[in-house]
């Protein structure tokens, strides 16, 4: 039995993942995948994957893409999501900020440097023509982080994905005031170095196995109404996100990911380019 491990975030973007573990898909091939839950998002998975406390990490583009340009000593494997992540902007419920033109050099709650939720507060900034060099930032960690910060007025935005941020707006704590859709695929599967030299053959079933998953997730009978139990959603906002969902079963393209770091380097997230073959596989 080939032992590896895997990292994400608790949503159900990831829950083919969960399902295949618990149904046994990967030990039935002789692999033992431990799945953990990382609620602190992109930054601290980047952090897992160079530390080597995990060997897979379900992963941000636009996190992963940064880090690996930084030295992370990993590789993207594959695209998971090839529909973009629907960011919703969110205020506190009793904030006097109306519109996202109001949150101009405003502070921004981010869950940690380099995250999502980091990265896409200058991609925010560049859509409104702000200067991003007037962007501030206070670190909350957590959804939870983000909640206190934003009702205690330490910040006065926050950047989360619409859908799982959804059930707090639906409970009057906070309020959207916009989106910003990601110009790239949302989710790729990123894998540290040594495990893709030390263990090809296992990297390639995981990946036909999730492959054989997502490919027929949508299709699952009750998926939806399991989706909405095992987080918190309401059945109607499930559906809404499932149909703006496309999982992809697809390797890393050149193209992509040559215009992906363009943009970021155009965004001054990064401060340089690597070529394709030293940031994917």
């Amino acid at each position: 039995m080939k032992n590896l491990k895997i990292a994400g975030v608790p949503e159900h973007f990831n829950l083919p993942w969960r399902l295949s573990i618990e149904n046994g898909a990967f030990v039935k091939e002789g692999i033992a995948l431990e799945w953990t839950d990382v609620p602190e998002g992109t930054g601290r998975l980047c952090q897992m994957l160079r530390n080597g406390e995990t060997d897979i990490a379900v992963i941000l583009t636009e996190g992963i893409v940064k880090d690996i340009v930084a030295g992370n000593p990993s590789k993207i494997a594959q695209i998971y999501v090839q529909s973009p992540l629907i960011w919703g902007i969110h205020v506190a419920a009793k904030s006097p900020f109306e519109t996202v033109d109001d949150l101009e050099n405003k502070i921004v709650a981010i869950s940690r440097y380099g995250s999502g939720s980091h990265l896409m507060a200058f991609v925010n900034a560049q859509n409104e023509g702000w200067d991003t060099a007037n962007l501030r930032f206070e670190v909350i960690n957590t959804l939870d982080g983000a909640v206190e910060s934003l009702t205690e007025g330490t910040s006065d935005y926050f950047m989360w994905e619409r859908f799982m941020t959804k059930p707090i707006v639906d409970r009057g704590i906070f309020r959207r005031v916009g989106d910003c859709p990601t110009p790239w695929p949302s989710f790729v599967i990123a894998v540290r170095n040594e495990v893709l030299e030390n263990d090809p053959e296992a990297i390639k079933k995981v990946l036909d196995l999730i492959n054989a998953q997502t490919a027929m997730f949508k299709q699952i009978p009750g998926i939806d109404n399991l989706l909405a139990e095992r987080y918190g959603q309401k059945p109607e906002d499930i559906n809404e996100w499932l149909n703006l969902t496309r999982w992809s079963q697809t390797k890393p393209d050149k193209t992509t990911f040559d215009k992906i770091q363009e943009q970021l380097l155009d965004l001054s997230i990064i401060n340089n380019t690597i070529p394709f073959e030293s940031l994917a596989t």
